[in-house]
């Protein structure tokens, strides 16, 4: 069973694993916001779920690419790098990316960047994936940097 055995409270793990948090909230925040932004400044005519459902896909690929950047610069061929990226845990990001996109749209109406939104978005969406990449990272060893 697993309560009897995994260990929750391993500090390096949770220090890593936040690292690894964080530079996905990143990669995300790129396509997800410079989304939402495009379609605020232009004022294109586009229903609110649209743009969200664009935001969530923009911020998946951008968070792929950034992914696939930083295993290149850690030395690692172009087609293992674009592999693991692609590997990655598509749970942690599609549920950090809707979490984001959930509270934007319950603090604003959705689709709407503001000064105060934008920083309660990134914590939002650090916290919601964390416990299940520390869980992934202690259980499985499965690290992406």
């Amino acid at each position: 069973m697993i309560a009897d055995t995994f260990n929750w409270s391993c500090k390096h793990t949770w220090k890593r694993s936040a690292k690894n948090t964080a530079w996905c909230v990143f990669g995300c925040a790129i396509g997800d916001f410079g989304t939402i932004l495009y379609f605020q400044v232009t004022e294109i005519p586009f229903p609110v779920l649209g743009i969200m459902i664009l935001a969530i896909i923009n911020g998946l690929i951008t968070s792929i690419i950034l992914e696939t950047i930083i295993l290149m610069i850690q030395k690692i061929n172009f087609v293992n790098a674009i592999k693991t990226a692609l590997g990655m845990s598509l749970i942690s990001m599609i549920s950090m990316e809707v979490m984001m996109n959930f509270t934007d749209y319950v603090l604003t109406g959705g689709a709407i960047l503001t000064w105060w939104v934008i920083p309660i978005m990134l914590i939002v969406g650090f916290l919601t994936p964390w416990p299940y990449n520390y869980w992934r990272l202690k259980k499985y060893g499965i690290n992406c940097h």
